[in-house]
């Protein structure tokens, strides 16, 4: 059954510029002000459990991961494929490591015997997936992605493919990440990828680095049919997506932007479409200097100074493994508001870049096409999905 078409009929969304769809989608409008992070301080996980306890049995990024999943079922209404053909995957970055840096103190001030023996179920990066088909028991495919910054975005196009062949009817797919510890963020700190002034600026010329971020993106991927003959609201298409390897340094993008380049040419060959067809592209824009200089050249490259272009990265800043998925939520929302978001934070252009078309100021209306949402992470990890608006 290859080539069946893949519905988007919900979305959900935990950020710290907004929890839940339209929050999410005010607060991309809004400026965020500056800081080297960008945290839910004030999060309450209770609403998305029966009781406390199971909430503190349960890693914050799993708390996200069920929340976002839950609204977005909401969102989607209904669902009618037997739990059998619903499958869940759910991507991250570093999983559980609020949970295991705890507990490595834990263990090294009070002794061994004193580490939680709800280490490992909270730690592992599958806790996540797991906790969502268990929640609502689904006994499709149930799997993580962990491919740094581009897991959400892998783990939304594996899932659509799963849809395209004929092996699921519906998946939950999407990405969650909390990696506010101190030994994490000294990591990301201590190798220079996080920004020293305290804002994130894509693409602009003092770009100088990442805000670290934590939150969670899920959407409801359908089988067109099945989304069809239950009467759902489809919000968007998803069209392609693929995946591809730099092969060529741990944290450094090729040069050039060689390995996005195939990347987004081999996620429109998926969705049958060329370069000329895209006209929006919410892009990774970090705001670094190597990753905003390889992506310019790559989109460049294929699509010249075309297509809208924005990093909704600005307000959000960086949630590694959930990037992608609250990106692709945004593409989605861009579809169904006709606008698509400035690149916030981004005032001075960087004379050495190529010229892309990018969103800055105010946002901009816009007739929906197709649009692309990149992710790349460490590890040379590629990933691009091709989003549309749905037609008939």
């Amino acid at each position: 059954m290859p080539g069946r078409r893949v519905a988007i009929t919900g979305v959900g969304v935990v950020a710290p510029c907004g929890i839940g769809r339209d929050a999410f989608w005010t607060g991309l409008l809004a400026d965020p002000g500056e800081g080297r992070e960008r945290s839910l301080p004030d999060w309450d996980p209770t609403p998305w459990f029966d009781n406390r306890k199971e909430a503190r049995r349960t890693d914050r990024f799993t708390q996200f991961a069920l929340a976002a999943a839950a609204m977005a079922l909401e969102d989607a209404g209904e669902l009618q494929a037997a739990p059998e053909r619903t499958g869940v995957l759910i991507g991250t970055g570093i999983g559980g490591i609020g949970t295991l840096e705890d507990q490595i103190l834990a263990g090294d001030r009070k002794g061994l015997d004193r580490v939680s023996p709800f280490l490992v179920p909270m730690m592992m990066p599958n806790a996540g997936a797991a906790a969502v088909s268990m929640r609502h028991g689904f006994q499709g495919p149930c799997e993580t992605t962990v491919t740094a910054c581009a897991a959400g975005t892998h783990s939304i196009g594996n899932a659509a493919h799963l849809i395209m062949e004929g092996r699921a009817d519906v998946v939950i797919a999407g990405g969650s990440e909390a990696p506010l510890t101190p030994t994490a963020i000294a990591g990301f700190g201590n190798m220079t990828a996080l920004t020293r002034s305290g804002h994130s600026r894509p693409f602009d010329v003092r770009r100088d680095g990442f805000v670290i971020a934590e939150a969670a993106g899920v959407l409801i991927l359908e089988e067109w049919e099945v989304a069809t003959a239950r009467g759902a609201t489809i919000l968007a298409e998803l069209m392609g997506a693929a995946s591809t390897a730099d092969a060529h340094h741990i944290t450094a993008p090729a040069p050039g932007g060689a390995g996005a380049v195939t990347c987004m040419e081999l996620a429109l060959a998926d969705a049958g479409l060329s370069a000329a067809d895209i006209t929006h592209i919410n892009a990774h824009g970090t705001s670094t200097p190597l990753n905003d200089a390889s992506e310019a050249e790559a989109i460049h490259q294929l699509f010249g100074d075309r297509p809208l272009v924005t990093s909704t990265k600005g307000v959000t800043g960086h949630a590694l493994g959930a990037a992608g998925a609250i990106e692709a939520a945004a593409v989605v929302l861009s579809i169904a508001n006709r606008t698509v978001p400035p690149t916030m934070g981004h005032e001075q252009p960087d004379p050495e870049l190529p010229t892309i078309n990018l969103v800055t100021g105010d946002p901009v209306e816009w007739e929906p096409g197709p649009s692309l949402s990149n992710s790349f992470g460490f590890g040379g990890h590629n990933g691009t999905l091709v989003i549309g608006p749905p037609t008939a």
